[in-house]
């Protein structure tokens, strides 16, 4: 399986778990509200059968007291608690959702309307037209002693009181039941939801693990292919069996390192083939221009007054040439092998060495060279010569000033050296500056000044084998200065 797949599936898992915990989350929500309208609900049912119970006294109490006084404000009291009553019972009945407690409801209501239709009402009607005349009054004695002489009123008011009773006991019950059911819910989906949480997590970190545990020890193995191949190792490979991106990555490497290694081979045996092709083609025209350089010697012996000065001039120009033909042979061979030669370090005293450079230097002349004080540098020896040499040469070659000077100083860095070539020769207009370490080429006709160009190519290649910078500094008329760094690493 793909590593793409492994995180996509461990993703899809563990967005499902969080899913999942979501949903009881807002499961369990949607629980306690309900849990709270009920109660809402709960308390006003309470407080309706409290407000009932206190209207019925209430009505007891005024109906009592209009019958032995007569007061119009008994009624009035008896009135106004019996429609209250009414719209309690109704709001009652719009809040039960228990069948139970419907029918407890339903009992209450036909007990008061048994109660005010034939005990209560009955009675306050008689006591109103009691006092219109005799027989109303008879009426009204023999209707309360039918009332209340039975005590079936009183068993009605008991009854009704003992109903209400049972109906806030159920309340309360139905209460406990449902808080007892919201603390379980409450419970199980704490518990729910940690597990889902701890699964999750668990899952994403063993996911993110075996993800990171597979990548990171493959990529171990192609880092250290990787260095093997920087350090010329190009037969290395990569052994992986597994079917994901990685292996892509890894036979892609395995293809690079086999073609690095048929590459670095055939540019091996190209090299050495053209060594020997340097080589041979140097040994073998060395010979036909030495014979070229004596026969002009000869001729000049043998026949030196008989030579015209035209024809004198034309044997210079032949022996320029041919001196010319054996530096190009000797800058060549020189710059082939620049890179090749396995040189060991040593310490070198710069100052030492510089002297030593222009002390082999050809023609000087009066050309002075200030050479400031340089370090002791532990590196190869011959390979600075050669940097040096061709550096202070070219300054000199490329000077037609009446003081001709040349000064060499340093600059030390953190992790590396400065060299600096400074002359105040004829310069080099901006647009030479990358073109002078070019092997072969030359600022000016090869007829009227004599260079290989090969001097600051060597420069150069010595340099890039070395992984350091040369920079120039220069314009035309103002002198030129070259630069370049030399890493301080033993």
């Amino acid at each position: 399986m793909k590593i793409s797949h492994y995180i996509f599936l461990g993703f899809v898992s563990v967005l499902i778990l969080f899913s999942i915990t979501t949903f009881v989350n807002f499961s369990l929500s949607n629980t306690v509200m309900e849990n709270n309208d009920y109660f809402t609900r709960s308390t006003n049912l309470v407080r309706n059968s409290g407000r009932f119970q206190r209207n019925v006294l209430t009505m007891v109490n005024g109906l009592r007291g209009y019958l032995l006084t007569g007061e119009k404000s008994f009624v009035e009291a008896y009135d106004s608690a019996n429609i209250e009553n009414e719209i309690i019972l109704k709001e009652m009945e719009g809040l039960i959702t228990d069948s139970s407690q419907t029918t407890m409801l339903r009992h209450i209501k036909e007990l008061n309307d048994q109660w005010t239709e034939e005990y209560t009402d009955p009675l306050k009607q008689a006591k109103m037209f009691a006092s219109v005349s005799r027989q109303h009054l008879d009426t009204f004695n023999k209707v309360y002693k039918d009332k209340f002489a039975s005590g079936h009123e009183r068993s009605i008011q008991t009854a009704l009181q003992q109903q209400f009773k049972e109906f806030a006991a159920s309340e309360y019950a139905m209460r406990e039941s449902r808080k007892q059911e919201l603390a379980a819910s409450v419970t199980n989906t704490r518990r729910l939801s940690l597990l889902l949480t701890t699964t999750s997590i668990i899952l994403g970190l063993s996911i993110i693990t075996f993800v990171t545990l597979k990548i990171a020890r493959r990529i171990r193995v192609m880092t250290d292919m990787a260095n093997e191949i920087a350090s010329g190792n190009y037969d290395v490979m990569v052994k992986d069996i597994g079917k994901d991106e990685m292996s892509d990555l890894g036979n892609a490497l395995n293809h690079m390192s086999r073609e690095l290694s048929r590459n670095i081979t055939l540019l091996k045996r190209s090299n050495e083939e053209l060594d020997q092709f340097a080589q041979i083609v140097s040994h073998d025209l060395k010979g036909p221009l030495r014979g070229i350089s004596n026969v002009v010697s000869w001729i000049e012996e043998d026949h030196q007054r008989e030579l015209t000065p035209q024809v004198s001039e034309y044997m210079e120009l032949i022996k320029g040439r041919v001196d010319r033909a054996e530096n190009l042979i000797e800058g060549l061979l020189s710059y082939a092998k620049a890179d090749k030669e396995t040189i060991e370090k040593e310490e070198v005293v710069l100052n030492a060495l510089l002297k030593e450079v222009v002390d082999n230097l050809p023609d000087t002349g009066d050309v002075h060279v200030e050479i400031g004080d340089l370090p002791t540098i532990h590196a190869e020896k011959l390979w600075l010569f050669q940097i040096f040499s061709n550096l202070i040469s070219n300054a000199i070659k490329h000077n037609d000033k009446a003081d001709p000077t040349v000064k060499v100083y340093f600059k030390e860095h953190e992790d590396h050296y400065e060299f600096f070539v400074e002359d105040n020769g004829n310069g080099i207009a901006n647009h030479y500056h990358k073109r002078i370490f070019i092997i072969f080429q030359t600022l000016k006709d090869r007829d009227s000044f004599e260079s290989t160009g090969v001097g600051l190519a060597i420069v150069k290649k010595i340099i890039d084998t070395k992984k350091q910078q040369i920079n120039v500094v220069s314009s035309p008329g103002a002198g030129s200065v070259f630069s370049f760094t030399w890493s301080k690493e033993q």
